[in-house]
């Protein structure tokens, strides 16, 4: 918590007195003036102070939107005027030692700026809930005929707690889905943030999502309920088992480290779901191993929370397709370009190592310290399964 506060407050100062140094005593001796500068940047540390003096423990799983809404006031004023200060930075030399006009460089920088404020502002109002359903197919030679046209739906990373007191955008991500009119639903992973008690209320909305072959579900790493401090172990252990009995409860089956056959028109595929298996310091809990025995020689899709786990593991296997969410996209992109592939060597879309396919899915939910999307859409994404004929 130390180190947060110590960045959190470098990134309100620095650009802040950089920008009065540079700019406001330079174009003012108005001391009004001069300590206005100061006052957004204030009354945000204090209000951080005083947030986090009466929060106590476990912050996150009670306060997510008073944290969530002082985060974006940061991002807000801190942002922009970090985006003016670079560039207005990129332009001294070229000041100093070709003896350029700043003003070309100080345009920039306010044009960037503005334009990341009113970002910001529409990934919080509006980005957040503008659902974007994705279509694609994948092509494969081991498909069985029967499933040729077979469309699923995968939702990822829900993480229902931040929707509290905001249920429309839940109501509507349920009739979008069932508009697909899926042959499958799966949903890969982090449903909760941090508790299971953030599902009540919102388990007749879920329970609501309709395919012709069910609803199937793995865990993701907040779904163990990590991230809060627990009296014992065995709260921890209850929490999980009351999130697993919700699922049920929706008519959701939930895989772990197991899987099921799906039967149409004769042929049938083998769907395996295993427990999370992520990257240091996420849980690894996947047997996939067990999860697997028994699936030999059908074609086999896998749920996996993680999309690190299919270079760990699944490409040493002959799983076909392996569905994953966790990345969120870092919940901001512009194209293919996305902070988060910096951290993952496939963060979302499909990819492809021979003939064996991973699709990431950027999730629809949102995590309390950003609480906003833009560019990365919270998506629906349909997969349509489509046989490869093998050309002569």
């Amino acid at each position: 918590m130390h180190r947060i506060t110590l960045l959190l407050i470098l990134f309100l100062l620095i650009p802040d007195a950089y920008i009065y140094f540079m700019y406001i005593i330079r174009k003012t001796k108005n001391i009004w003036l001069r300590i206005a500068h100061w006052i957004p940047t204030l009354l945000l540390i204090a209000g951080y102070f005083l947030l986090m003096q009466g929060i106590g423990e476990n912050a996150m799983a009670h306060h997510a939107q008073a944290i969530g809404r002082l985060a974006i006031a940061i991002f807000l004023f801190a942002i922009p005027k970090t985006i003016f200060m670079i560039c207005s930075l990129v332009g001294l030399p070229f000041h100093y030692l070709l003896r350029w006009p700043r003003s070309p460089f100080t345009a920039v920088g306010l044009v960037l700026g503005v334009v990341s404020f009113f970002n910001i502002l529409y990934g919080t109002l509006v980005g957040i809930s503008k659902f974007e359903v994705k279509e694609i197919e994948f092509h494969h030679p081991n498909l069985p005929k029967a499933f040729d046209g077979y469309r699923i739906v995968q939702l990822s990373d829900i993480h229902i707690g931040s929707w509290i007191e905001n249920e429309k955008p839940v109501h509507e991500l349920v009739k979008l889905v069932n508009e697909q009119e899926p042959d499958l639903i799966v949903f890969t992973g982090d449903l909760v943030n941090q508790r299971s008690c953030e599902l009540e209320g919102f388990q007749n909305i879920l329970s609501q999502l309709h395919a012709k072959d069910g609803v199937y579900s793995i865990l993701g790493n907040h779904d163990y309920g990590s991230y809060y401090r627990w009296k014992d172990l065995k709260e921890q252990v209850n929490n999980l088992d009351n999130l697993v009995r919700m699922e049920k409860t929706m008519g959701w089956k939930l895989l772990n480290n197991e899987y099921d056959i799906l039967h149409h028109e004769g042929d049938s595929i083998a769907l395996i779901g295993v427990e999370n298996d992520g990257e240091p310091p996420f849980s690894q809990f996947a047997d996939l191993k067990k999860a697997t025995k028994g699936t030999d020689g059908m074609f086999r899709i896998l749920l996996s929370h993680n999309p690190t786990h299919w270079r760990r593991e699944v490409l040493d296997t002959d799983i076909d397709l392996m569905l994953s969410g966790h990345t969120h996209a870092m919940q901001f992109a512009v194209g293919r370009l996305s902070p988060s592939r910096f951290m993952y060597p496939e963060w979302s879309g499909l990819y492809m190592e021979g003939k064996q396919g991973l699709y990431v899915n950027v999730g629809l939910g949102y995590i309390g310290l950003m609480p906003l999307r833009f560019g990365a859409w919270p998506e629906i994404t349909v997969i349509t399964l489509k046989q490869l004929k093998m050309e002569n």
